[in-house]
């Protein structure tokens, strides 16, 4: 058993301008450094976006995305709702890895208005399944964020995204310890 921190990729979907998805991350990545048990690499969806289409050149900065996502034993998307959905930035930068997914761990932290971006990571799930990822029932859900916040980044309500935090991050840690284990044992080739 290897008890090593687990190395944790945590994507901004956003890349709209005056987002707020940074300032969600920023908050979730606070909650999640103050445990021993994991690593945090942060991606950008906005910083290095993924090739246009297909045999378009590489964009600066996307190798550095993939190496991230190579090198995480599990995944937490930080995700808005758009039109009921997730943006379709956060689906090419999906679409354009494979193998990075494979039998590990995914947890979500939405945002957006009266559904908190929950609509947006029913159909991430769905798409997690797809690529034999593994997803987190338990989410964080911030319900029109932009009045849920200070003016310091943080939630008014710190105890209760704090405890929600909490509860994802230990199903999370409990995934990605046993994925990981089982790969090292048995690699997956479903």
């Amino acid at each position: 058993m290897d008890n090593t921190p687990l190395r944790v990729a945590v994507i901004t979907a956003s890349t709209r301008e005056g987002r707020f998805g940074p300032t969600v991350t920023a908050w979730f990545a606070e909650q999640a450094a103050r445990r021993d048990d994991l690593v945090l690499d942060l991606v950008d969806v906005a910083d290095a976006p993924p090739p246009s289409r297909l045999g378009a050149p590489v964009p600066d900065g996307f190798d550095e995305t993939t190496r991230k996502l190579q090198a995480a034993d599990a995944f937490v998307v930080v995700a808005c709702e758009y039109n009921h959905s997730f943006p379709g930035t956060l689906k090419n930068l999906i679409d354009s890895h494979f193998h990075e997914w494979r039998a590990k761990p995914v947890a979500f932290v939405s945002y957006g208005g009266v559904s908190g971006g929950l609509r947006s990571v029913e159909h991430l799930r769905g798409v997690f399944a797809e690529l034999h990822a593994v997803t987190m029932r338990d989410t964080v859900s911030f319900h029109a964020p932009w009045n849920g916040f200070g003016e310091d980044g943080r939630p008014v309500d710190a105890a209760g995204a704090g405890a929600a935090a909490k509860g994802m991050l230990d199903q999370l840690a409990w995934w990605g310890h046993a994925l990981r284990d089982a790969r090292a044992v048995r690699p997956y080739d479903g």
